[in-house]
């Protein structure tokens, strides 16, 4: 068992952790340790340590608490969970129809083209999103500037 520096230091862990056996029994050898002839109180805790402890009553909420991090964690340790969609609840898209004149533009497509060394394809694809968002024509049109360089230098 640990020695503690203080008697302070030992009486706090045990008002802390009130059903800590051996912080009780430590605390009543401790308090009658500086006199010369042992109290019955000390040699009781050296004969039955446990006969000291009074009964208290312990807050079960403070010790079964589990924060929103413990709940994630303990679920995700849990294998025969897992989270599945509810009979019925998908949406049909079947009814949905597309027409191969609309076009999926984003930033990420152009820099996927531009990656795949598809200049042309991705300076299109900015000039589109220069013309839906306005407000960002001017970082469009230097990324179409940057990329037609590349296309000429290969």
């Amino acid at each position: 068992m640990k020695q503690f520096d203080s008697h302070i230091e030992l009486e706090a862990l045990v008002e802390r952790y009130p059903w800590w056996s051996q912080g009780h029994i430590a605390l009543a050898r401790r308090s009658d340790s500086h006199e010369a002839k042992p109290t019955a109180t000390a040699l009781v805790a050296m004969l039955h340590p446990t006969a000291l402890i009074t009964p208290r009553n312990v807050d079960t909420a403070r010790l079964t608490y589990l924060s929103h991090d413990d709940l994630i964690d303990r679920f995700l340790k849990r294998q025969e969970y897992r989270i599945v969609a509810e009979e019925g609840a998908a949406d049909d898209l079947s009814a949905v129809e597309y027409s191969p004149e609309e076009e999926i533009v984003s930033e990420e497509l152009a820099e996927i083209y531009a990656n795949q060394g598809l200049y042309d394809e991705a300076i299109d694809t900015y000039r589109k999103l220069s013309l839906l968002n306005s407000e960002k024509s001017i970082y469009f049109a230097g990324l179409i500037a940057t990329l037609e360089e590349k296309k000429n230098r290969n």
